[in-house]
């Protein structure tokens, strides 16, 4: 017995691609988007094959019955519907062959390497820049004009390093449709020169080591805001991001390491943070209220976005110094010493290259390392700290 229409309608998605079983070859793959996607499987010249028919419920099951009878007819007729030359004898199945199909079997492929909130992103840009446009256009028919008038509509909104980005992953998607046979060409190769270049980089705030001291000082002195206080001083003494700190649970936290999960981080992979002696001591003097370091009855939960560079403000630091400086100021002290390897010092600050966000990594790359390092850099900041703990 095959599948039906309410099957296809009530199945939710889980945690990888599954498979829903109709008939004759045919079957749907639930993605991990939610996504429902046709797919033929048949035999030509003794090997197996998968063929694409499209998306639940723009294909039909009825739609999707038909085409796979007219496949398995095309196979018996001596010729493979997979290749485009085969395909333009079932016309019927062109309907799988618009940018927004071959987009969505392209990402149905993607998404079990991915963590949810890097793919979520990705197809909600898809769907908000790319498919308005693009989407039902025959994916052989776009030409380099029509794709480069899409993204300069992200450039005009002033997201330069996003347009890139979508960009980047229209010509994954084309690439995607060569090799699928759907498309002959990349016209995303033919429109990198026309984009508009990435703008001047203006670097966060931050101080010179040798007026950190000062800083320190003016923190440790602070007296309002006890809880974003103490949120400042994790964040300096850990070089992590304001919402990494802003967000941080009890349970994440094990022996000397905090273990900050995939989800999240940035650039969704999990980041191991080495402890200094520094950093174990001031968790003590954090009240426990919950689940999370830093819970406050806000909206969010926690000590707001504006807490702890509202402290650097007061304390009269306002286009001197910034949260996210304090990562500069540790970047530029870590590498002009001459004591540690570059690596280990991107590793801590849980930086990866652009061409290596989607590839897991050793979160504990040069865990030996960089637990010195961490240690010379709260030992740089809090040389008295064991003092003013009393």
């Amino acid at each position: 017995m095959g599948l039906t229409h309410i099957q296809l309608r009530d199945a939710k998605p889980g945690e990888k691609p599954y498979k829903m079983y109709d008939s004759g070859g045919l079957y749907a793959i639930v993605a991990t988007s939610g996504s429902k996607l046709w797919r033929f499987d048949y035999r030509f010249l003794g090997l197996r094959k998968t063929m694409s028919l499209g998306t639940w419920p723009g294909v039909t099951l009825a739609r999707a019955r038909e085409l796979r009878d007219v496949a398995r007819d095309t196979v018996d007729h001596g010729h493979d519907p997979a290749i485009k030359k085969a395909v333009e004898v079932i016309p019927a199945v062109s309907i799988a062959d618009t940018f927004e199909m071959v987009a969505r079997d392209w990402f149905a492929t993607k998404t079990s390497g991915w963590v949810s909130s890097y793919s979520t992103r990705i197809m909600s840009r898809l769907e908000g820049d790319i498919f308005p446009t693009l989407g039902s256009r025959p994916i052989t028919d776009i030409e380099p004009p029509e794709l480069l008038a899409a993204i300069r509509k992200i450039e005009d909104r002033g997201a330069i390093e996003l347009a890139k980005r979508v960009k980047n992953y229209c010509g994954e998607v084309f690439q995607f449709g060569i090799a699928e046979g759907k498309c002959a060409r990349d016209p995303s190769r033919d429109i990198q020169k026309a984009l508009k270049p990435k703008p001047r980089t203006v670097h966060r705030a931050a101080l010179r080591l040798s007026d950190m001291a000062e800083f320190v000082r003016g923190v440790e002195s602070f007296r309002e805001d006890t809880l974003a206080v103490l949120a400042l001083k994790l964040t300096l003494q850990t070089v992590v991001r304001t919402n990494e700190i802003r967000f941080a649970a009890w349970d994440e936290f094990e022996g000397d390491v905090w273990r900050i999960p995939a989800g999240r981080m940035k650039e969704g992979l999990e980041h191991i943070v080495p402890l200094s002696w520094q950093t174990l001591a001031l968790l003590q003097e954090i009240p426990r209220r919950g689940a999370l370091l830093f819970s406050k009855d806000t909206k969010s939960g926690v000590i707001s976005q504006n807490a702890m560079i509202s402290i650097c403000y007061r304390l009269g630091y306002m286009s001197k110094m910034t949260v996210h400086g304090i990562r500069r100021t540790f970047s530029t002290a870590a590498n002009e010493s001459g004591l540690w390897q570059p690596d280990a010092v991107e590793r801590q600050l849980a930086h990866v290259e652009q061409n290596d966000v989607r590839r897991a990594y050793n979160a504990a790359e040069y865990m030996d390392e960089r637990r010195r390092l961490v240690q010379w850099w709260n030992d740089t900041l809090f040389p008295d700290w064991g003092d003013m703990l009393g």
